[in-house]
């Protein structure tokens, strides 16, 4: 089919020159007034749709697009698309995930600097008829410390701009070694306790995950420096609003900036009466260029999807058809094995192995690999990680990553081996497909030996092996009404150290983890998310 004869709905606002982009070889439409049933009248004599966040992407309107191939989404998330059902469908879903880096870096300086300068309340009053230059005294940012949480993309920018203003710029970010820091001249902690406690301006860059909701709270805050000031344009979420709220009241934090909130739109809030806050509605990525380049970005996508050539920002890639049916059912696994990597090392690692063992082996596992790697930053980017973008993730972070093979194994037919080493603990973590069924099983956690399938929710403990231990651990859970569906426990000698792994029903919440990690003998508690 020739590239004419494909057309192309735009249903919302992008920029012109990715309309005439797209023009130079399909037929497009470009109609931002479209009603939902008009477009799924029509969906089906479409091969591509291009929408940005107000149009609802749901099951229905893809069962209705027969021809469609590809919906791209200009900008950076993709919740108002139902992805599963694209994916089931073999439609592409392609985003424009760097198009707002800049502008969000952009915009925590702007509130930065707005802050400091108290640019909103001079403006005000001057505007109100008064001249109150005593008032409106300011604070400089020269020779002050930064504390940049998540060093990711938009934390390196913003880093970058700080430099230049003089500051000194620290930041922790587990994930990041220290000489690629060093080389962007930003001081690496290990703690983010080390930040807090050093910092005269704080910043969060991180996704919102289980692990970062309420990442600064009342804890943190109490620790940091009197008249600290806060700043978040990653994700509502991560600062605790209730805890920030009594720190600016109490004068701990001297002002706060925010970009972003636990609620949206916030409408009801004690921080909408405070002089010493500066709000904005959710702006990272708006402006000008921003969205223009997002509309660009998606027309250059979408058109070489429709044109089967390479796409970079697929966020349901197809595993390519070459792949062997054996490595192709521990695909799943790997990911899983990733995220489990993720959540066990508990901070950077300067290296990955990946050993394949077994019959595995004597095929070629790559995918297998950059499946690792996509699960390993599922929770650590901000971006929708794909199996395209997980390896770029891995070159940005100097993280090197090492495979090895051997066609023998102890135990098991196949297995997979993901080893790292983090300041002052190796983790190792294993898995393989058992039965007629290819079931999943963990099968090395931490080193020792367990026999546990994977689930949505799950928990390990690494303690001494003495008795009661299982016990209290259990009676704890007990307590506060989580159920444990199955447990393993693996240990290398009666006495030394032991590791239980379980599945749970519920998420348990981090004060019961919390709880746990106090016992005597409990060395390490983590509880994950597996989806």
């Amino acid at each position: 089919m020739k590239g004419l004869e494909k057309r192309i709905l735009v249903v919302e606002k992008i920029a012109e020159s990715g309309i005439q982009f797209l023009r130079e070889d399909f037929q497009v439409d470009y109609q931002t007034d479209m009603e939902r049933e008009e477009l799924l009248a029509r969906i089906g004599d479409y091969h591509a749709l291009i929408v940005r966040s107000a149009t609802r992407v749901d099951e229905e309107i893809i069962q209705a697009g027969d021809r469609l191939q590809v919906i791209g989404r200009a900008g950076v998330g993709v919740d108002n698309i139902d992805v599963e059902a694209a994916t089931k469908r073999g439609i592409m879903v392609i985003n424009a995930p760097q198009s707002n880096i800049i502008s969000a870096a952009e915009h925590t300086m702007a509130l930065i600097l707005s802050l400091c300068r108290r640019i909103p309340e001079a403006d005000a009053s001057l505007r109100a008829g008064k001249w109150e230059r005593k008032r409106f005294e300011g604070v400089e940012l020269f020779h002050k410390t930064i504390g940049i949480i998540g060093l990711g993309r938009i934390g390196l920018l913003v880093a970058h701009r700080c430099l230049a203003f003089g500051m000194r710029v620290m930041a922790f970010d587990p994930y990041i070694s220290q000489e690629r820091a060093q080389k962007e001249g930003v001081e690496m902690v290990d703690k983010l306790e080390d930040l807090l406690v050093q910092s005269d301006f704080i910043t969060v860059h991180l996704p919102h995950t289980t692990e970062t909701h309420h990442m600064i709270s009342k804890k943190e805050f109490s620790i940091m420096k009197d008249g600290v000031y806060i700043f978040n344009v990653a994700r509502g979420g991560i600062i605790d609003e209730k805890a920030l709220v009594e720190a600016l009241e109490s004068g701990k934090v001297a002002g706060a900036g925010l970009d972003v909130f636990e609620e949206e739109p916030l409408l009801e809030s004690p921080l909408l009466k405070m002089n010493n806050v500066v709000l904005t509605p959710h702006l990272g990525a708006s402006t000008y260029e921003a969205q223009d380049r997002a509309g660009t970005m998606i027309a250059e996508q979408v058109s070489a999807a429709l044109k089967g050539e390479f796409v970079s920002n697929v966020v349901n890639l197809e595993i390519p058809a070459e792949v062997d049916e054996r490595v192709r059912l521990f695909i799943p696994l790997a990911e899983k094995l990733g995220k489990l990597f993720t959540h066990l090392v508990e901070g950077r690692v300067d290296e990955i192995e990946v050993e394949y063992l077994g019959g595995l082996a004597e095929h070629e596992t790559g995918i297998l690999t950059v499946a690792i790697l996509k699960g390993f930053f599922e929770k650590i980017v901000t971006e929708p990680v794909t199996f395209v973008n997980a390896p770029v993730f891995a070159k940005e972070r100097g993280l090197a990553v090492r495979e090895s093979k051997s066609s023998t194994t102890r135990d098991y037919v196949n297995l997979i081996m993901v080893k790292g080493s983090r300041k002052d603990y190796r983790t190792a973590v294993g898995g393989t497909l058992v039965g007629l069924s290819n079931a999943e099983r963990f099968v090395s956690v931490y080193e020792y030996d367990i026999d546990l399938a994977p689930s949505q929710y799950m928990a390990f403990f690494r303690y001494n092996d003495v008795p009661g231990m299982i016990g209290k651990i259990g009676t704890i859970l007990g307590n506060n009404n989580i159920n444990i569906a199955h447990m393993q426990v693996g240990r290398k000698k009666i006495g030394g150290e032991a590791v239980m792994g379980i599945n749970v029903d519920v998420p348990i919440p981090e004060e019961v983890m919390e709880d746990i990690r106090k016992i005597p003998g409990v060395a390490e508690g983590t509880f994950i998310v597996l989806s």
